[in-house]
């Protein structure tokens, strides 16, 4: 059975609806083929789960920062309502919503396992899909398992185990200081678990400003759980009674219900049929800023999302994914050549990745850290400065937070910004606009924060810098 469409798209996340959505917007057909549930990884399994597992617990500890609401906390979370409400974030596992949004936007659904079988070919089961134009490939990341002794044989939570999980361990350990290891111990601490986080990075939350990991840490020891940094996990064994043993290098060994690895991503391209189009199996693709696979040949391949390696986050994955679907629609229709910064590219993913980590304290960046642009080359000045104005002073008693900006001194330009501490999430897409507007430091100094709001951190930035 044969089926021809003007683009096939294999991953029915929000990265591979996208874009077969800018396509059919863009007057072509499409088909989005997919062997689990329509939404993909985030909607079931990452960002969505996670977040409604944390927001009670950080709810709370707001509540409990401030004179007079504190008085009105009478008692701990109600573990069954926090993990009801997040299976309600996850339509209880139940694509049905999602399948019809695509049915609405007149986008095929194909169910099954898609593989390449060649050039713009496509095989689920027996059924060949042909693409007139293009392929995209959108299929995602997998948590990576490590080699280390035991651990695969002894069934770890990955991301996935850690956000459905219908109860809270007694005891967790978990295996990483990244962010999904930070959001998880957090969460599972909140709900009333043991947990015991083991990072092989000096600290936590690696890739962020050095003061982020400094002080999630501190936040972490002080709410009861146990961060050890700088530890080799040597092997993981579970025991017949279920418990798991997890041995470090030093020689210590942990006892727990469950294991957590969080140790990084590997691309969901094993079984794909890379090998039939000249790529290798297992590997991640590698694209212009159209999207474009660069390693083959006839410009019809494109890959969005987590499989490209660019920046695995949710939103910077929607956003390749509105550029690959315009692109392809453009090209369609004619030739285009894409430029930086236009609808075509996606410029961003260089210089201007926002990210979120939503542990107590957030933790929000935008752009280069001070350490990276250090690398790249960029003669930098980097300002930091606690969070003490009225605004902070206002949303919690004895509030603590730092922010800074890293500052491009040949342009005058900020090229990094992070902020940590309660709330500050909503900071960061004004830091992002700046970015990504390039706007002079001297015509910032013009954008007037609102008094009395956190923002006002700005106006204390850029003093810092001397304006």
């Amino acid at each position: 059975m044969t089926d021809e469409f003007d683009v096939v798209v294999i991953g029915a996340g929000p990265v591979g609806e996208n874009v077969a959505d800018r396509a059919v917007r863009g007057g072509l057909s499409a088909a989005i083929v997919e062997s689990e549930l329509v939404g993909g990884e985030c909607s079931y399994w990452a960002c969505m789960p996670s977040k409604a597992l944390l927001r009670p617990a950080q709810a709370l500890r707001e509540a409990s920062s401030l004179e007079g609401s504190r008085q009105a906390v009478t008692g701990p979370l109600d573990v069954t309502a926090v993990l009801a409400r997040r299976d309600s974030f996850t339509s209880h596992w139940d694509d049905r919503g999602q399948v019809d949004w695509l049915e609405g936007a007149g986008i095929s659904l194909v169910r099954g396992h898609g593989r390449l079988a060649g050039e713009r070919r496509v095989m689920v089961g027996d059924r060949e899909l042909t693409a007139r134009h293009a392929v995209v490939v959108a299929t995602g990341s997998d948590a990576l398992i490590p080699p280390n002794a035991g651990l695969a044989e002894a069934n770890p939570w990955t991301s996935r185990e850690a956000t459905s999980a219908s109860r809270a361990p007694g005891r967790l350990v978990v295996i990483g200081g990244g962010v999904v290891g930070c959001e998880m111990a957090q969460a599972w601490a909140a709900l009333g678990s043991e947990v015991t986080v083991l990072a092989r990075s000096e600290g936590l939350l690696p890739g962020h400003e050095p003061f982020a990991g400094q002080l999630v840490e501190a936040s972490m020891t002080a709410s009861g759980i146990s961060v050890r940094t700088s530890v080799e996990v040597q092997s993981v064994s579970r025991r017949p009674d279920g418990a798991v043993v997890v041995s470090t290098a030093d020689g210590s060994n942990l006892v727990a219900d469950e294991v957590l690895v969080a140790a990084g991503r590997r691309p969901r391209t094993d079984d794909l049929g890379l090998d039939t189009v000249g790529l290798e199996p297992g590997s991640w693709l590698e694209t212009d800023d159209s999207m474009r696979v660069t390693a083959v040949a006839g410009g019809w391949l494109y890959a969005a999302g987590d499989v490209n390696r660019r920046a695995l986050l949710t939103h910077q994955g929607k956003y390749q994914a509105r550029v690959c679907g315009d692109v392809i629609a453009a090209r369609a229709a004619g030739e285009v050549s894409p430029a930086a910064w236009d609808r075509y590219s996606a410029s961003a993913d260089h210089r201007a990745v926002p990210a979120v980590v939503f542990t107590d304290p957030e933790v929000a960046g935008v752009g280069l850290t001070s350490a990276a642009a250090r690398q790249a080359g960029m003669e930098t000045r980097t300002v930091e400065i606690p969070i003490a104005v009225a605004g902070s002073s206002l949303f919690a008693d004895g509030y603590e937070g730092r922010a800074c900006i890293v500052v491009d001194e040949a342009r005058r330009v900020l090229v990094g910004a992070t902020f940590v501490g309660m709330g500050v999430a909503e900071l960061l897409h004004s830091a992002t606009v700046a970015l990504v507007g390039e706007v002079p430091l001297d015509r910032l100094w013009h954008a007037v924060p609102s008094y009395p709001t956190i923002s006002e951190v700005w106006l204390r930035l850029l003093e810092a810098y001397g304006l």
